[in-house]
């Protein structure tokens, strides 16, 4: 793990390196995905069921056969541990209640000549949830996806869930049962996001997926984006800590590695003003790293993308937050409101020393599905907002007309388009 300071000369330079990630598609990785998608497009349900058979391995005959009825879901739910069910419903009610805070209203004001102008605020009617399946399988991830889009007033959820080899996971079907999914499809990869985005005999076209996946999935995400809206093409997991060297270094240190423990290319880095305080979390990442099941994987993110960078101090650590926008920002410290105040870019702000960013992951309420790789500099948490859409309202009086039918025509010919100017010419009234 890289130990820096921002009073080395090169400390720019080497903090841009450290935040370098690699984004650039890869050329195989598209070609193959362009071939599955038209694939899919033209054969429909049979060549989901084929890619299906050969990237899974699951002997299906047809898509029935990839079809989970909601008494399976509702069966999976009751296999869970009480324990289980419980904390998964306790999650579900706080990701829903915090969502219930995110509804938009439609609005409109009324202007002295009768104009009325607005906004109307309408639900999406169908949104595809992609779910990673076999091992990698996340319940957190259905609860963040469907539940603001059943709060938003979405009319039909149907998620996708790959299972390899039969392998079914009772948490996320549960999770999807819960949430209220409405249809579930044991399929996954580039085929699922073509059949959702496309259509099929079996899977009706939605109007945006959301979720993540791995580089296939992502590839096919962006390759069908335009056809149908997406939530974003997420990067490696990142977290940031700040702290002023006054939280335990092991709760430190363990919150570095839950974010390093998602994969190689993960990012965790600390800002601390205090150098001592860096070396005790170091010590503490050494004596906890051994007992850690994925130590590989911590180890090697931290190798790869992790830094402890001593600042001068927690003013100069809220500037390189924001330059570095993170997906998950700790603020350590005793005051974490005031630090939060200078924080201008971040997915999600932690405040506080007990607020370890675990907890946003599964069951703090907001969504955990947030902005990578810097994109937080200008793109937000998926929230209920992103299964709404807008229309503006624009209701127009006949004395409204000859103010605005002036003004629209004079722009009009100013830009050499006459049928606009006479179109808002036509209902000038003589004389007026």
């Amino acid at each position: 793990m890289k130990r820096l300071s921002t009073t080395q000369i090169d400390f720019q330079p080497q903090l841009a390196a450290l935040l370098a990630f690699e984004t650039a598609q890869n050329p195989q990785v598209d070609a193959d995905v362009a071939a599955i998608l038209q694939a899919v497009r033209q054969r429909g349900d049979d060549a989901v069921v084929e890619y299906t058979r050969r990237f899974d391995g699951l002997e299906a005959a047809d898509m029935a056969a990839l079809t989970l009825q909601p008494a399976e879901l509702l069966a999976a739910y009751q296999r869970l541990t009480p324990a289980q069910r419980e904390a998964l419903e306790a999650a579900a009610d706080r990701v829903r209640r915090y969502h219930q805070r995110q509804l938009q209203a439609s609005w409109q004001y009324t202007e002295e000549d009768g104009t009325v102008l607005g906004q109307a605020v309408t639900p999406l009617d169908r949104v595809g949830l992609y779910v990673p399946g076999g091992k990698a399988s996340y319940p957190s991830s259905v609860l963040m996806n469907a539940i603001p889009a059943k709060v938003a007033g979405v009319a039909e959820i149907i998620m996708v869930v790959p299972t390899p080899r039969g392998e079914r996971n009772d948490l996320v079907l549960a999770a999807a049962h819960i949430a209220g999914v409405d249809r579930v499809y044991t399929l996954g990869g580039a085929q699922a996001v073509a059949a959702l985005a496309y259509g099929t005999a079996t899977i009706p076209q939605v109007d945006k997926i959301t979720g993540p996946g791995n580089q296939y999935v992502a590839a096919a995400k962006r390759a069908v984006f335009g056809v149908v809206g997406i939530d974003m093409v997420a990067g490696p997991s990142e977290i940031l800590v700040i702290c002023d060297g006054q939280t335990d270094p092991d709760w430190v240190a363990m919150d570095l590695f839950s974010q390093a423990e998602h994969d190689e290319i993960a990012q965790s880095i600390l800002l601390c003003p205090d150098a001592t305080y860096l070396t005790q979390v170091a010590e503490s990442m050494a004596r906890l790293l051994p007992g850690m099941p994925r130590q590989d994987i911590i180890r090697a993110s931290l190798a790869n993308r992790g830094a402890l960078i001593q600042v001068r101090d927690l003013a100069e650590a809220a500037e390189i937050a924001n330059q570095i926008a993170p997906e998950h920002l700790e603020l350590s410290v005793a005051d974490p409101w005031a630090l939060q105040a200078q924080i201008r870019h971040a997915g999600a702000i932690f405040l506080g020393r007990y607020a370890s960013e675990a907890l946003g992951d599964y069951c703090a309420g907001p969504n955990h599905v947030l902005p990578t790789s810097r994109t937080a500099r200008f793109a937000s948490p998926l929230g209920v907002y992103d299964f709404q859409k807008r229309s503006s309202l624009i209701y127009v009086s006949e004395a409204g007309a000859q103010t605005l039918g002036r003004i629209a025509s004079t722009l009009a010919h100013g830009e050499g388009l006459q049928a606009h100017a006479l179109s808002a010419e036509y209902r000038l009234q003589e004389g007026c």
